[in-house]
């Protein structure tokens, strides 16, 4: 989907006084697992095979739960599991209440929760509320018109062309791979609205059976003894209503491209972001409240995926009157514009479109990449690989981390005739590397050898990213210092940490390079970040941040292209930043 686009003024150190936030907080020492928590997403196609398909499994994954434990994760979230013809993999669901098979069985699947619950670790599903799978059989139920299925998707006879006779489309809305969002059944003589690929059909959810069934299925597997769900796409859950002659409005052209078969050719104002859809997640809060009721245990959380304007993302937080998701993602790092990979303004910028949009009492979260996206090395540059890691781990609420984020992992190259995923694959030759989300789904790095450690296999489902010798898990837990140390230090630092676990917040930038936050308590040390994402070294003075701040500051963590030592003092005027360094420093 069309990414919210921010414009960012540069900002430079005259004009600190207005680029300085506090976000000052009631302090809270009682906070419920997720609102801490170190969320690590796993693709399970790419992550680890274990019988030589070359493609990723559920006993894969659970062979390698301790690496997991190793990091400090609290809560592993695996993209789909469940049956599927794989046309998107996984995100076209035939079956709702089983496994896809390449991925193993519902019984690998108790095995991994088993494993999962004895190394105190949460396993959270990815639940895909909008469409369904053309297999599935509610939908093959739905073409036949079967009693109870009638409605069960968006289905509409379309138009009659008063100068062709030809049937078309009931709108001109387009997908999200490209082209309309219409498709004729010949069978059932009607067109079914379908905002992603033609084989994954809208669900309707103003049939009220439908909303019960997929509530089932968020029981089902939250009996299964999963600790919550991430819920995919759901600003699309529902589109606006027909008008009184049974028509859909056509979308308004945006202006954005010239290339007509482009969802952002169109607006979305018409097929996203309805208030209707912010009242379904409420309900499915009551679902996951309670399941916990009933059964007792710890909180099972709703994570909701939505790219929208703030004003609308956080009423998924819910009001004073309902509880709603635990934490829409907060994806302004990964969509807010940047230029030469990341500044430090358009880091602020995607910080106070949170923090100064989220309603009072709620909890934020930090999101640099997920599978849908580039890698976060490669959109923010290698250099600064530990300055994002640091950045989502300093600041307030939950972090996200994207496999292969604690080793530093980049795209890999995949050739048009490599090329699985449907994005890149309705387009063409020419144009498939604008539209691939296949780089950074490259099975995952664990050793030097064949494939990576990922497989045995003689060809994995992608192939793997050139640097996987250099990159790897292996290769970075034996080295001295690596981003994967680095990162596991940070984690170890926030779970230690009351100041990261409860304080307050404040940020601001320095000049167009220089980033600074500091999170303090009153009774802790406060810790302070420092980075410098240009590409030249800088000198900055703290006291033009904070003049709280002691005279000298004390080095906890620095990143991988840093010189300085660790447990040294450092003065909080003249501070020196080389290019790309970044630092975490306490200060009593």
């Amino acid at each position: 989907m069309q990414p919210l686009q921010v414009l960012i003024p540069m900002l430079s150190l005259v004009l600190l006084g207005q680029t300085c936030q506090d976000t000052t907080t009631a302090e809270n020492n009682s906070k419920d697992w997720w609102q801490t928590a170190q969320f690590y997403q796993i693709y399970p196609r790419s992550f680890m095979d274990s019988d030589g398909d070359g493609i990723g499994d559920l006993n894969g994954i659970t062979s390698k739960l301790e690496y997991l434990k190793d990091l400090g994760v609290t809560a592993a979230w695996l993209s789909p599991i469940f049956k599927s013809p794989m046309v998107d993999f996984g995100y076209d669901i035939s079956d709702f209440f089983d496994i896809q098979p390449e991925y193993g069985t519902l019984e690998d699947f108790r095995a991994l929760i088993k494993k999962a619950n004895e190394l105190d670790l949460k396993i959270i599903l990815d639940f895909v509320p909008n469409h369904s799978s053309d297999e599935n059989e509610w939908f093959k139920k739905s073409v036949k018109r079967e009693k109870g299925y009638e409605d069960y998707y968006v289905w509409h006879d379309g138009k009659v062309n008063a100068e062709t006779g030809e049937r078309e489309p009931p709108s001109n809305w387009l997908q999200a791979f490209r082209g309309s969002a219409w498709q004729w059944v010949e069978e059932r003589q009607q067109y079914y609205l379908h905002q992603f690929a033609v084989q994954q059909a809208d669900l309707n959810y103003r049939n009220p059976d439908v909303v019960a069934q997929m509530k089932r299925v968020l029981r089902y597997w939250l009996n299964e003894g999963v600790a919550g769900f991430r819920c995919d796409a759901v600003p699309v859950l529902f589109e606006v209503e027909m008008d009184e002659n049974g028509q859909y409005a056509d979308e308004e052209v945006s202006g954005l491209t010239d290339d007509v078969d482009s969802r952002n050719y169109l607006k979305s104002e018409l097929i996203e972001n309805r208030p209707e859809t912010i009242d379904m997640a409420y309900q499915w809060r009551t679902v996951m409240d309670d399941h916990q009721r009933i059964y007792g245990g710890d909180t099972r959380v709703l994570l909701i995926e939505t790219y929208a304007p703030p004003a609308y993302t956080m009423q998924f937080y819910g009001n004073r009157s309902v509880e709603g998701a635990h934490l829409p993602f907060n994806f302004n790092l990964i969509t807010v514009p940047a230029s030469n990979g990341v500044s430090a303004s358009s880091i602020k910028t995607a910080v106070d479109n949170w923090l100064l949009n989220m309603p009072a009492g709620r909890t934020a979260n930090w999101v640099i990449g997920n599978h849908d996206q580039r890698r976060a090395a490669s959109r923010y540059g290698v250099a600064n690989t530990d300055a994002m890691n640091m950045l989502v781990m300093i600041m307030p609420g939950g972090s996200v981390t994207y496999q292969g984020e604690e080793l530093g992992m980049t795209d890999g190259w995949i050739s048009w005739e490599d090329t699985q995923d449907p994005a890149a694959c309705n387009s063409n030759q020419s144009l498939y590397e604008q539209l691939t989300r296949d780089p950074s789904r490259t099975p995952f790095h664990w050793t030097s050898g064949t494939n990576a450690g990922f497989s045995t296999a003689t060809k994995t489902w992608l192939p793997l990213a050139e640097n996987y010798k250099t990159v790897n898990v292996e290769v970075e837990s034996a080295a001295t210092r690596s981003h994967l140390k680095i990162y596991k230090a940070l984690v170890a630092l926030r779970k230690s940490s009351k100041t990261l676990q409860n304080g307050s917040t404040k940020y601001a930038v320095l000049n167009e390079n220089v980033f600074v936050a500091k999170r303090y308590l009153s009774g802790s040390p406060s810790i302070v970040y420092v980075a410098n994402l240009g590409s030249s070294g800088t000198t900055i003075d703290l006291d033009q941040f904070d003049k709280t701040l002691p005279s000298h500051l004390t080095l906890q963590i620095r990143s991988l292209n840093s010189t300085k030592a660790e447990g040294a003092l450092f003065e909080r005027n003249g501070l020196s930043l080389a290019a790309g360094e970044a630092l975490v420093m306490s200060a009593s």
